[in-house]
């Protein structure tokens, strides 16, 4: 079995939920506060290895307790840790999150997370054989992931871009990845001035847009296609996209067509809104067949 890479961010979620989002210099009242692991790359590694994959997680934690329970955490979801050194005198990352009203708000501090650097990884990634696929978002140095796009093209090993949080992104890094997952309001900042029909068809079978219950939009060649989501009630939408992109992974390294794919990917997604926290929810493999 190929392994899976994931290059990225790895935090403590400070989870808050409450009946109402405050507006700028309001109070309200939570209902409940949570810590668990989370960051987008912890996440992505986690989906990845709960649906049978062979995962390795590149990124950095502080030397603190939340850095021992991120390690922690990862290795009992099955997940390498060979290539998380701590990082002294640093605090790890934390995501603070509020749920209300149906949706999530987030502000992310990077921490041990800006450690993540062009060296670090590169000198990971020159030891790991049979790389079956990378995963890279951007919780982490912009000039990051255009070192790990470079050294994956040069490789030719394949590279899925989640470009989250939104940002810029450079025309090497779109030209080098080998799928681009953004959602809608991430794929408007990336292209600005472009329509997304014009987006979609300049990136053929690459640009891959969610578009949350209804799916994930993409030109293949020929015509759009939209790839149906699976409706369900939402308990907890944080993860959602990074078990998407986990599960994605996964399916593209057993070699599915990308439709399947991403069918498989948006299962994947929708059962993981359906219980708490980014990393409560994401079903194993055992479950996800069940729901086929």
């Amino acid at each position: 079995m190929s392994h899976i890479v994931v290059v990225g961010s790895c935090s403590m979620d400070l989870v808050v939920t409450s009946n109402k989002r405050p507006n700028a210099g309001e109070t309200v009242l939570g209902e409940s506060f949570k810590t668990v692991p989370g960051g987008k790359g912890a996440n992505q590694a986690v989906a990845s290895a709960r649906l049978g994959a062979d995962v390795y997680m590149i990124g950095r934690v502080g030397d603190d307790t939340y850095g021992q329970d991120i390690l922690s955490n990862l290795q009992d979801q099955g997940v390498r840790t060979s290539y998380m050194k701590p990082v002294t005198e640093m605090e790890s990352g934390t995501a603070h999150i509020i749920l209300a009203e149906g949706d999530n708000s987030i502000v992310v501090v990077k921490g041990a997370n800006n450690e993540v650097t062009p060296d670090y990884v590169r000198e990971a990634l020159s030891t790991i054989d049979d790389i079956g696929m990378v995963l890279i978002q951007q919780e982490i140095p912009e000039e990051t992931v255009e070192a790990v796009c470079a050294i994956c093209s040069k490789k030719e090993i394949p590279v899925i871009l989640n470009p989250a949080p939104a940002r810029k992104v450079s025309q090497q890094v779109l030209d080098q990845a080998t799928y681009i997952t953004p959602n809608e309001h991430e794929a408007v900042l990336m292209f600005n001035g472009r329509s997304i029909e014009d987006a979609l068809r300049q990136y053929p079978n690459k640009l891959l847009i969610t578009e949350g219950k209804n799916g994930v939009r993409y030109f293949d060649g020929l015509k759009e296609v939209l790839v149906p989501g699976f409706p369900v009630e939402a308990v907890d939408t944080t993860g959602a996209g990074d078990t998407f992109n986990g599960a994605l992974a996964v399916a593209l390294t057993e070699g599915k067509s990308l439709y399947d794919a991403l069918a498989f990917a948006n299962l994947a997604a929708s059962m993981s809104v359906t219980k708490f926290g980014a990393q409560g929810g994401m079903p194993t493999r055992e479950e996800l067949e069940r729901k086929k």
